[in-house]
């Protein structure tokens, strides 16, 4: 029997695991339930893919992307893994056939989708495949899904407590690349995992450089930016309506940018279309609504833009974490204004959900206002929200490089700190301004607030300077939003010196756009430094051309073959022998067999030639 290392070297081409994989397969593999947060990019594939080849019988992965089970499933096969879909695209024919190897146990993985999973007919065909060839595992991708407070809440996801139920001696494995606390929670009741082993790896994503700017002319900025760092790039743009998303596609096209548009309104055909051009081609920008991207496994997008305020900080970390999920240099970049926070409210206040559920959409966007106000490194931001500590500053974000004009807010941040401590620790940042202002209203009045010392102390900045002052804090961790006590602020550990006049504070003041000087660091193509001349050099030229043709010869994504960071690295030690190539990170026995030649060549040809 191979071991977890063997078959992570001998199959996927990979010398050693990253984090906590190693653990989290030995778990598995062994019978163990797994929860497991890895931030995308971070290798959740390997961590259910592994087990189902060291265990008895078929893995079955429980996955909503019907659009992308055809490129992961040909990906495994490009490996010699023995992997099928069965979703609604299939014919019958095709169907037939897949159930049938399932059944005579000639399968390794099988992805499916919920509703397919959940149909009688298909559990009980399950059964006799626990009780004949067997059933590795189940796992359960996107576990988020299964919160109705989540981004992408799927009401089928509820019920798949059914596999604990029917098939109890099968581990499971639960994924997601996002999930804050209480959505982590509602996880593991809501798939009865309370007895599952969890795996939190850090959320940090070191290779993507954030950057936020003041709005000014959004596509000329977007222009702008594009062709600094992203002339010949695959990139996803992020617009808030269907319409936005329809003519900035159209606007970029103009502009010579190959440019598709995404969202729920275009028909299927067309959609699935666009989708296809975009994991298949070099080099295209896909510009869209949240509706897409979930699940994109496409490694080389380099960039991700937003042209409006995402909903929530939850939102905005998926989002740009499709860009650089090979590992190497990317870019997240947003422009918002004033505009985009009027936008995102009132859709958020005209929508059909719960006054309660509506509470919790307007919590979740402050917290991001604050990041997006925040003078503090963007990573470390990030992370805080989601209950992690950064050890340092990135050095590469906007704010680190870039420091913005800062001013001595000590005294204020005291005011409304106290605020909070006075008022009870339970209320939002409305009623607490409404507090420093003075103001007598009724909410003031029932809790007898114009009694406190904090009452009408803060008259000499308004409203809104106190509620970017309050986003601030909660960014800088000074303040805690409870997302379970709608959203009241809670004094943190780190308020304590503030509040006793032993840390200053400083926030940050926000220059105008046209004032704002562009870095060095934004100038240059820090791709182009990353790659080290790579874009220049005939030999990386000619190896993406191989690929490209192999996978045009397959019907498959050019990353299928091979992803950039292999590539990479073949550039730059440019093996001779098959011997040489096998120690290349991502070329497994398949791929060696399959392709070691033909890279060889274009190896071989280009010294000839020189």
């Amino acid at each position: 029997m191979s071991s977890p290392q063997e078959i992570l070297h001998d199959i996927f081409g990979y010398s050693a695991f990253r984090g906590e994989q190693r653990a989290i397969v030995e778990h598995v593999a062994a019978g163990g339930d797994a929860l497991v947060l890895m931030p995308t990019g971070g290798g959740k594939s390997l961590c259910y893919q592994i087990p189902a080849l060291l265990r008895r019988g078929v893995g079955i992965v429980v996955s909503p992307l019907i659009a992308l089970m055809q490129d992961q499933v040909d990906a495994l096969r490009q490996l010699g893994v023995k992997a099928a879909f069965l979703n609604s695209s299939l014919d019958a024919d095709t169907a037939r056939a897949v159930f049938g190897q399932l059944m005579r146990g000639e399968l390794d993985l099988l992805y499916v989708a919920p509703e397919r999973l959940l149909a009688a007919g298909f559990l009980n065909a399950l059964e006799q495949v626990q009780d004949g060839p067997g059933l590795a595992l189940f796992a359960i991708d996107e576990a988020h899904c299964v919160s109705q407070w989540g981004h992408d809440f799927r009401p089928e996801y509820r019920e798949l407590t059914v596999l604990h139920e029917r098939f109890p001696a099968v581990p499971r494995i639960a994924l997601t690349a996002t999930a804050d606390a209480p959505t982590r929670r509602e996880i593991v009741e809501r798939l009865a995992l309370e007895q599952a082993r969890q795996f939190v790896s850090s959320f940090d994503r070191p290779n993507i450089r954030y950057r936020v700017t003041q709005k000014a002319n959004a596509r000329q900025q977007l222009q702008a930016f594009l062709e600094a760092e992203h002339a010949n790039d695959a990139g996803i743009v992020y617009c808030l309506s269907r319409n936005k998303v329809e003519e900035t596609a159209a606007w970029l096209k103009e502009k010579g940018w190959d440019a598709l548009p995404y969202h729920a309104g275009l028909d299927a055909a067309t959609r699935n279309a666009n989708q296809k051009r975009f994991l298949r081609e070099e080099g295209v920008i896909m510009v869209a609504t949240v509706a897409f991207g979930m699940g994109i496994d496409k490694p080389n997008v380099r960039f991700v833009a937003h042209l409006d305020l995402p909903k929530s900080m939850e939102g905005y970390y998926q989002e740009t974490g499709r860009a650089g999920r090979d590992g190497l240099p990317a870019n997240a970049w947003m422009t918002y204004g004033l505009g985009d926070v009027v936008s995102m409210r009132q859709m958020l206040a005209s929508g059909d959900a719960s006054e309660e559920r509506k509470r919790l959409e307007l919590r979740k966007l402050d917290a991001l206002l604050g990041y997006c106000e925040s003078t503090a490194c963007r990573h470390q931001a990030i992370l805080r929200y989601f209950g992690e500590e950064h050890p340092g500053s990135c050095g590469q974000c906007d704010n680190c490089l870039e420091p913005i004009e800062t001013w001595n807010a000590t005294q204020a941040a005291q005011m409304a700190l106290s605020c909070v401590y006075r008022t009870g620790q339970r209320f939002g940042v409305g009623h607490l301004i409404d507090v420093l202002l003075g103001k007598a209203t009724a909410k003031i009045e029932q809790f007898r607030h114009a009694q406190l010392s904090t009452f009408g102390i803060g008259k000499e900045l308004g409203q809104a300077q106190w509620s970017s002052i309050y986003r601030q804090l909660v960014a800088a961790g000074l303040l805690n939003v409870d997302m379970e006590a709608y959203g009241g602020l809670r004094l943190t550990e780190e308020a304590r010196p503030v509040l006793r006049g032993e840390t200053e504070v400083w926030l940050r003041r926000d220059a105008e756009p046209a004032k704002r000087k562009t870095s060095k660091a934004e100038r240059g193509s820090r791709l182009r430094e990353a790659f080290a001349g790579a874009n220049d050099d005939p030999l990386w030229q000619a190896l993406k051309a191989k690929r490209l043709e192999l996978a045009r010869e397959q019907g498959v994504p050019p990353y299928v073959i091979f992803h950039d960071s292999t590539l990479l690295e073949i550039l730059q030690r440019r093996p001779e022998s098959l011997a040489e190539m096998s120690q290349i990170s991502g070329v497994g026995q398949a791929k060696l067999a399959r392709y070691g030649d033909e890279f060889l060549g274009v190896l071989r040809d280009l010294r000839e030639a020189a």
